[in-house]
């Protein structure tokens, strides 16, 4: 990224990071004009230039403000600005000019029968067809490498499941319970051994990687954290609750076809059951994850909302394509690190 994005964005995390940004800004405004000049030309940069620098820099602030939702078990001061009114404002600038970007990157047509069209979906998606960038995974990726795919995953991986924590209150439902059960699966059933994090956390730990989260931030590509935040915008907009539940269907009906890979490469390195563990437990789990999100979340719901039920779709469809691209510039990211490697 280049300096110009790095000293903005040192100095946005400061702002952050400050005990009263809003009266900070108060007492001075030219504060926000200046950041708000700077990141409104990276953004529009981004998005008509496609550039992947202006890319990165808006989606890591996007992915600060994005955190301040979750608690990170640190210092209580972090927090301080997690209602501020000024990062209320940009996040929804931001996220209103890329969402409708990113909606533009796909093409949908509204299905007329939407529980067909799920279906279909699932059914595909459940057996896929091997990708080139799956096949590499599998068959080619260096020791090295497959270090590299678990540091930008821990990003998530460490996290996991923490958006759909944020759509389970409201009034009781069987839809509610179900994704509560998920979430509960996911959580190991209160148990800290069994919760999914863990064993990505143990996987980290075995290849002698740091499992702190967010340890390998710098790492991460623009894609992969387009990603993130695109799970935190359809998860915390009620209105877009159709839209999330489309992705997480996707996601849990995937995950078995996309991680085995990522295990068979594993195996194929010689590593230790704990360095592949994560990838096991969701191949399991996330097969029977995905038929309860079919049956019991995303086919009750197209029945109640008639109308409004091909979001469902557009959820799953835009799902599909942030993974797949974000998967994609992993494997640009292995590969680049491998190269460097062979290099000296």
């Amino acid at each position: 990224m280049p300096l110009e994005y790095k000293k903005t964005e040192s100095e946005f995390i400061e702002l952050i990071n400050c005990d009263d940004l809003d009266e900070k800004i108060l007492a001075d405004p030219h504060i926000a004009e200046n950041l708000n000049e700077k990141i409104q030309s990276a953004l529009k940069k981004s998005l008509s230039d496609d550039d992947d620098s202006a890319h990165l820099f808006v989606q890591r602030c996007l992915y600060k403000i994005n955190r301040l939702k979750l608690f990170w078990d640190d210092d209580l001061k972090n927090y301080s600005n997690e209602n501020s009114r000024f990062l209320f404002d940009l996040q929804s600038d931001i996220e209103n000019q890329w969402s409708a970007w990113e909606e533009k990157q796909i093409i949908i047509d509204r299905p007329k029968d939407v529980t067909r069209a799920l279906c279909e979906r699932v059914k595909e998606d459940l057996d896929p067809e091997l990708s080139e960038d799956g096949r590499y995974i599998r068959d080619h990726v260096s020791d090295e490498g497959y270090r590299r795919l678990l540091a930008i995953a821990s990003l998530d991986g460490l996290v996991e499941a923490s958006q759909l924590s944020r759509v389970l209150g409201g009034a009781s439902s069987e839809v509610q319970l179900m994704l509560t059960r998920i979430l509960w699966e996911e959580y190991g059933s209160g148990k800290m051994e069994r919760k999914h994090s863990t064993f990505f956390a143990a996987m980290m730990d075995g290849m002698g990687l740091d499992s702190r989260p967010e340890a390998y931030f710098d790492l991460v590509p623009w894609e992969v954290l387009a990603n993130i935040n695109h799970s935190f915008m359809v998860s915390e907009h009620k209105r877009k609750f159709l839209r999330y539940i489309g992705g997480l269907l996707y996601i849990e009906v995937s995950v078995p076809g996309s991680f085995i890979n990522n295990k068979l490469a594993g195996e194929r390195l010689g590593l230790s059951p704990e360095a592949i563990s994560y990838w096991d437990i969701h191949i399991k789990e996330d097969i029977r994850h995905g038929q309860w999100m079919l049956d019991d979340v995303a086919l009750p719901l197209v029945e109640k909302y008639e109308n409004d039920a091909w979001e469902i779709v557009l959820g799953y469809d835009q799902q599909k394509y942030l993974s797949s691209r974000a998967f994609s510039s992993v494997v640009d990211s292995i590969q680049n690190c491998e190269n460097a490697v062979m290099q000296g």
